[in-house]
């Protein structure tokens, strides 16, 4: 569904900032399975607590906009909520690229071989907005609801960013050694070693977050220690770049 507008500024910002995948790597990749997650793909993070509590079937999606709650609630940063009922928003994509600094990264550093080169679990990445050009990011700054860790839009809408923006793919099946499509995972922070996390029970409401509230019934994206069910994701729809 999202084919249709946003294939050729997917492709475009790839080409243009991702070296291409080198075809003497392919021997590599051998065993990469063809659902496996690849660099340079746009995607969609499914929340799965959230969604297996909806109520109406609503599928929850990790979610970025141009909104901020402002310096009186955490950093002022780009918010960055989990989000149901908006199947084809471009608020819900994501750009799958290697991490922030390669060579600080360098033993589990993503996307080294360039565009569609599949992603191994364990491999470190970020995620950026696709529609703003911010990056997934955490650091050591209070979450405004559940006082966890706050998870954030960060950077200048160029792409650039920080180390904060880091994050490993965990893997929930010991079976698989690739990133695959509906196959479920942690993404463990790395900065701060804590995992992007959100609840069901965790939404913003005209109670805390007022009237005037610009993320009303999102639920709050934050980082933790625990890795548990509300830590889990998975990757379906998007715009998959294979070789």
């Amino acid at each position: 569904m999202f084919r249709s507008i946003s294939i050729a500024l997917v492709a475009g910002l790839f080409l243009a900032s991702t070296p291409p995948f080198v075809a003497a790597n392919n021997n590599k990749y051998s065993d990469a399975p063809e659902d496996a997650v690849t660099c340079g793909s746009a995607v969609k993070l499914t929340h799965v607590e959230s969604s297996a509590a909806s109520r109406n079937n609503e599928v929850f999606y990790l979610s970025s906009e141009r909104k901020s709650l402002g310096q009186a609630s955490g950093s002022g940063q780009q918010i960055v909520t989990v989000v149901g009922g908006q199947p084809t928003s471009k608020n819900m994509m994501w750009w799958v690229r290697g991490p922030n600094d390669p060579d600080f990264r360098k033993s589990d550093s993503a996307c080294s071989d360039g565009t569609a080169a599949p992603i191994k679990c364990g491999s470190v990445i970020r995620l950026t907005h696709l529609d703003t050009m911010v990056n997934l990011h955490s650091h050591e700054v209070k979450s405004p609801l559940s006082r966890q860790q706050e998870v954030s839009g960060y950077g200048m809408g160029d792409g650039n960013g920080d180390n904060g923006d880091d994050w490993k793919v965990v893997c929930t099946n010991d079976n698989h050694s690739y990133w695959r499509r509906e196959s479920k995972i942690l993404l463990h922070h790395e900065d701060t070693k804590k995992f992007l996390g959100a609840s069901s029970t965790v939404k913003f409401t005209h109670q805390n977050c007022g009237h005037q509230c610009p993320i009303l019934h999102h639920l709050e994206a934050f980082s933790r220690g625990s890795h548990d069910k509300y830590g889990v994701w998975f990757v379906e729809a998007g715009v998959h770049i294979h070789h």
